[in-house]
């Protein structure tokens, strides 16, 4: 039985191909239906998961199972309907804080602080502006591994006296001093102070959340970053890890306890900090990329349905072109399930030669895309197998009432037709 139906599926596809070669302008027709279709469902779905992953991705940079302990809420929206009176009367976190959440919570692994501002560094006359200045202290490395391919990171010692070492973003290096393996063991000037350049961190990409964007930045200790800066308009923030196999819920309500007995909160007065854990963050892009992914497919099932009507007149078109052939085997024995499928298939198999075209056009316009515009476009094995699946499913909802027609034939009248 399976053999024999592997026998039909050979033979309907061998007819297929034939029939799609003997007609060229209308297998072209057909097929362009389908390749737009797939091309607008493919195309906007591999763009929306995209820009999700890289979202994502960029979210994740900004340490995993981490809460940035801040006096604003990074969950509460943007722009003008930000409740910033809420929030801005609310004392900024403060450096000497670290050690209390150390000894008030079991789950936090690393607690590092980090206080920032953008201004201008210099080296011989050359001004870079807009660099974003972190003053971070020791464990803000654990939080946030960096990889220093020139040079060296901060060293406890220079962490602990404050030594006046800087380590640069790539950028910076290169367009600072022109190269980043030169940069190393160079002096550059930042609000006045000279300070001996440690490494240059490599280079990390564009953002498009923004995020540490490390690649326009410069890393000082703490010790000496509170020289050069006023610690309470630095929009200072603590970061907080947890540790391995614990929740970041486990840890978020540890810290909400340690935090209210830090601030010497009664349990009826209101929180004056916020937790910003970066899966809520993470999540909440998630739930927002399912409208775009809703609104994506249905664009694209639009162009599809187009497709699909221009699949099923050309079926109808095949299965009159064919009638004599029908009813030649059904007089010879062929049964009803024979001749719908055989129909099907063919149906299924021009929905799926269009779809590979589509997702083959998806494929370059990605790789065109990534490389002009620095942002990776990728198609996910999920798009490939839906593809598939989509083709298939069009093809026969396009085929299912030709190929019923086809099957329900009178063998002798469709014999005697012309």
């Amino acid at each position: 039985m399976i053999r024999r139906s592997f026998e039909i599926m050979a033979s309907s596809l061998r007819m297929a191909l034939q029939e799609l070669w003997k007609n060229k302008l209308r297998t072209f027709l057909s097929l362009f239906g389908i390749t737009i279709g797939i091309f607008c469902i493919i195309g906007v779905l591999a763009t929306v998961n995209s820009l999700q992953q890289n979202i994502q991705n960029e979210i994740n940079s900004l340490g995993s199972n981490t809460i940035y302990v801040d006096k604003w809420d990074y969950t509460a929206g943007g722009g003008p309907d930000y409740p910033w009176w809420k929030f801005v009367n609310r004392p900024v976190p403060k450096y000497g804080e670290i050690q209390q959440i150390k000894n008030r919570t079991s789950y936090a692994k690393y607690v590092a602080f980090r206080i920032q501002v953008t201004d201008n560094v210099e080296y011989r006359g050359t001004l870079l502006n807009n660099v974003n200045i972190y003053g971070v202290s020791d464990d803000f490395e654990n939080i946030q591994p960096l990889e220093i391919p020139w040079g060296r990171y901060l060293s406890d010692p220079e962490f602990n006296y404050g030594s006046a070492v800087v380590v640069l973003g790539h950028d910076v290096a290169e367009k600072l001093l022109g190269a980043t393996d030169y940069a190393v063991g160079r002096e550059v000037t930042i609000r006045g102070k000279k300070l001996l350049v440690a490494g240059v961190i490599k280079k990390q990409g564009k953002q498009m959340i923004g995020g540490w964007d490390f690649d326009q930045s410069v890393i000082i200790p703490y010790r000496f970053a509170r020289n050069i800066m006023n610690e309470l308009k630095s929009d200072p923030v603590i970061l907080v890890q947890g540790k391995d196999n614990v929740p970041s819920r486990a840890l978020k309500d540890e810290l909400t306890g340690a935090m209210r007995a830090i601030h010497k909160l009664s349990p009826t007065q209101e929180a004056d900090f916020a937790l910003n854990d970066i899966n809520d963050l993470s999540q909440s892009v998630s739930e927002a990329f399912v409208g775009l992914n809703i609104g994506g497919a249905i664009i694209g099932g639009i162009s599809l349905i187009v497709g699909l009507f221009g699949v099923a007149n050309i079926m109808f078109v095949t299965v009159r072109e064919r009638t004599s052939q029908i009813g030649l085997k059904k007089a010879i024995g062929a049964k009803k399930s024979i001749i719908l499928t055989e129909f099907l298939l063919e149906s299924a198999f021009l929905c799926i030669i269009g779809g590979l075209i589509g997702l083959t056009l998806v494929f370059v316009l990605a790789q065109i895309l990534s490389r002009a515009l620095d942002f990776p476009v990728f198609i996910s094995v999920d798009n490939m197998i839906w593809t598939f699946v989509i083709c298939v499913v069009v093809g026969i909802v396009a085929g299912i009432i030709p190929a019923s027609q086809a099957a329900r034939m009178d063998p002798v009248v469709a014999i005697r037709s012309k």
